[in-house]
C-alpha cells in the first residue's frame, strides 16, 4: 500500500485550472494528476488546498479511478483546506475533532481503512510573538488529546501531512539562524515531541538518517536549487506499525508546488 503526502500550495494552481507561476514560469500543467497517474499511490493526501470543491473545474475535482473527499476552510476562501484521494473506500470519513475554531478552517480528514486510522492534516502555521503562535500549539495540543482517543481503543494510527514545524537541527538547512523562527521555536518542538511521546515514530528516519532532505523551500533566493531548505511534512506512524513499513521517502523533483511529496509504503 502506498500513501502519498503533499502540501500542494493551491489545487486549481497544481491542476492547471488557474496559472501556476514558479521562478517567473507561467504553467497551465495539470502536475498533480501527472504525478498521481506515475507514482500511482492507494491512498494521497492534499493540504493547502484553497479552494471549495464547487470552486473546481468538474473533469479535475477527482482523478481518475479514485473516490475524493474535501475539507475546505468554512470561514476564509482561498485558504487553508485539505482532501483525500482513494483507491480504496474507507469504513468512515471523519472531518472534525469537534472544537469548532479548529474545524472551521478545514485542517483534517480522518479515514478509518481497517487496519489504521489515516489522518491527513494540514497544521497552523505559527508566527513569532503572535495569537496564530498559541493557535498552533493548541491545534497541536487538540488533534493529539483526540488521536489518543483513537489509540486507547488499540487502533494502528497514521498521521500524514504538513506539520509546519522541522523536528530537529538536521531537518532544516540552517537552524542556528532559524532558533527565533515559528516553525523551529522550542515551543513548537516541544509541542511536536509530545506526538512521539504518545508512541509514534517519524517513518522517513527508519530508512534516511542524514540531513539535507527537506519537503519545503523558499520561493526566495533560488531556496530550491541551492536545496535550502525545511523537512516540515511527515508521516508519524503509531509504533506497531513500524514492522509493516516498506519504504518512505521524499520527492524534491516533483514540482508543482513549494513543498514535495512524500511517500510512505506498507506491507500487510
Amino acid at each position: 500500500m502506498k500513501i502519498v503526502t503533499w502540501n500542494v500550495n493551491g489545487y486549481r494552481a497544481i491542476t492547471g485550472q488557474n496559472k501556476s507561476i514558479r521562478l517567473d514560469n507561467v504553467s497551465f500543467e495539470n502536475n498533480l494528476f501527472s504525478f498521481i497517474e506515475e507514482e500511482k499511490p492507494d491512498i494521497i493526501g492534499l493540504q493547502e488546498i484553497k479552494a471549495n470543491p464547487e470552486q473546481i473545474a468538474d473533469h479535475l475535482r477527482v482523478p481518475p479511478g479514485y473516490i475524493a473527499f474535501y475539507n475546505p476552510c468554512k470561514v476564509k476562501k482561498g485558504y487553508s483546506g485539505v482532501a483525500l484521494f482513494s483507491k480504496i473506500e474507507p469504513k468512515n470519513v471523519n472531518l472534525e475533532i469537534g472544537i469548532p475554531r479548529f474545524d472551521d478552517e478545514g485542517r483534517i480528514i480522518e479515514a478509518d481503512f481497517n487496519k489504521f486510522v489515516l489522518f491527513n492534516v494540514y497544521f497552523p502555521k505559527g508566527y513569532t510573538d503572535d495569537p496564530r503562535l498559541d493557535y498552533k500549539l493548541e491545534f497541536y495540543d487538540a488533534l493529539l488529546g483526540y488521536v489518543k482517543q483513537i489509540l486507547a481503543k488499540g487502533r494502528s494510527v497514521i498521521i500524514m501531512g504538513d506539520f509546519n514545524t522541522a523536528r530537529t537541527e538536521i531537518d532544516l538547512a540552517n537552524p542556528k539562524e532559524n532558533e527565533n523562527t515559528s516553525g523551529f521555536l522550542k515551543i513548537e518542538r516541544d509541542k511536536m515531541e509530545e506526538y512521539f511521546e504518545a508512541g509514534f515514530t517519524d517513518a522517513f528516519r527508519l530508512f534516511i538518517k542524514e540531513g539535507g532532505h527537506y519537503t519545503w523551500w523558499s520561493n526566495r533566493a533560488n531556496s530550491r536549487k541551492r536545496n535550502i531548505g525545511w523537512r516540515i511534512d511527515y508521516h508519524l506512524i503509531s509504533n506497531d506499525l513500524v514492522p509493516f513499513v516498506k519504504n518512505a521517502r521524499q520527492l524534491p523533483q516533483i514540482l508543482g508546488s513549494d513543498h514535495c511529496p512524500v511517500v510512505l509504503e506498507l506491507n500487510f
